[in-house]
């Protein structure tokens, strides 16, 4: 097979992922801009300044380490901004600088690193899977509310997981993408012009909204973007990642722009068979995605008029039946050794619920209670 034919898969792969997890997720972040209130520009700002360090972040990292590492903004910390409301967004922007160096202490102190790198499949499969779980309900919940445009897209997407499997996913998700732009109300374009915030001198404000910033984005999509990497047969350079995204998230915050982290949900398609067959060419997925990134920063303005706060609802379908493949895969990873199997079911179905304790979402906790299952189950079943 020709090199050219082997880099298409991961190209592919690449792109596919990119678009799905901006699509699926811009509405969230541009919602939470705007809750914490950033003006219509300060957040197309924020937008255009994730894309440019997302995808540079994922090409130099995948470049230099020959394994895809993708890169993302924190989702479950645009969502986190839409309940919490500080008092201003240089507030915000002050919480998301603290994010962002709290990342990096966690990547240079060794024992973190290692803490997380050591955390079982049980739990890692089980929080993944719970992630995934949402995604994957869309395409159920939309059928019933837009039967007339999510039914055709799962009867393609069925078809072409019985005569070209590794065709289906990119297919729904561009067809999706296309009728949802058709679809849309059009908005006043908005220029990606970067917008600089001061941090606000509020030290009580920004430790509130920025340790738990940290703490959803951690568990939120920090370790299921390492979990990802483990299912898929990687060892993730953890302490690499953590202290990149966490610097340029720094970095790029008083432009108005949210925690950046490891893919997770995107990250499943990027990284997994749907990457390729060859493992030592999945890299190619991650500078593919980072080149997605660039493409997209350029219109971030039109997308940030286009989308605002309306959730893109078919798109978020289609990615839930490219996602199907991912979400097995975590349940198998999760449920593989007998011993642990009531451990990650709890782990799937505390995050999969969604619940939101003290500011905190269920990833967090589901990472909890199901760490404290493993313990206390492992416990049980050693011998005597």
């Amino acid at each position: 097979m020709s090199s050219r034919a082997t880099a298409l898969q991961p190209v592919t792969a690449g792109v596919v992922g990119t678009v799905t997890g901006f699509f699926g997720s811009v509405a969230v972040l541009l919602a939470g801009l705007t809750a914490a209130g950033a003006t219509a520009e300060q957040a197309a700002s924020g937008l255009a300044a994730l894309c440019v360090a997302n995808g540079a972040l994922s090409i130099a990292v995948s470049l230099r380490l020959k394994i895809p590492v993708c890169f993302a903004w924190s989702t479950p910390g645009a969502a986190l901004l839409v309940a919490a409301h500080p008092d201003s967004f240089g507030t915000a922007v002050g919480a998301f600088m603290l994010a962002g160096l709290l990342g990096v202490v966690t990547g240079v102190v060794p024992a973190f690193a290692r803490w997380i790198d050591r955390i079982p499949a049980a739990l890692s499969g089980g929080l993944l899977a719970g992630v995934l779980l949402p995604f994957c309900l869309a395409p159920v919940r939309e059928a019933v509310v837009t039967p007339w445009t999510v039914l055709p897209l799962v009867l393609v997407w069925l078809m072409l997981s019985r005569i070209a499997p590794r065709a289906a996913g990119p297919v729904v998700i561009i067809a999706a993408v296309v009728v949802t732009v058709l679809q849309g109300a059009a908005g006043s374009a908005l220029a990606p012009v970067p917008r600089l915030v001061a941090p606000a001198l509020d030290p009580v404000g920004v430790i509130a909204l920025g340790v738990p910033l940290y703490l959803v984005t951690m568990a939120g999509q920090q370790l299921p973007g390492i979990a990802v990497l483990t299912a898929n047969g990687y060892r993730p350079p953890t302490r690499v990642a953590l202290i990149a995204s966490g610097a340029v998230s720094a970095l790029v915050a008083p432009l108005g722009a949210v925690q950046l982290n490891l893919a997770a949900i995107s990250g499943a398609i990027m990284i997994g068979p749907d990457a390729g067959e060859d493992r030592s060419r999945r890299w190619i997925s991650g500078v593919a995605s980072g080149c997605t990134y660039f493409v997209l920063a350029g219109i971030a303005g039109v997308v940030a008029g286009l989308v605002g706060d309306t959730p893109p609802a078919l798109v978020e379908a289609a990615a839930g039946l490219a996602l199907i493949g991912a979400f097995v895969g975590a349940i198998s990873s999760g449920v593989a050794r007998p011993d642990t199997r009531v451990a990650a079911a709890v782990t799937f179905l505390v995050v999969g619920s969604g619940i939101a304790v003290a500011g905190i979402g269920s990833a967090f906790w589901g990472l909890l209670v199901g760490g404290l299952a493993l313990a206390l189950l492992t416990r049980r079943a050693s011998p005597r």
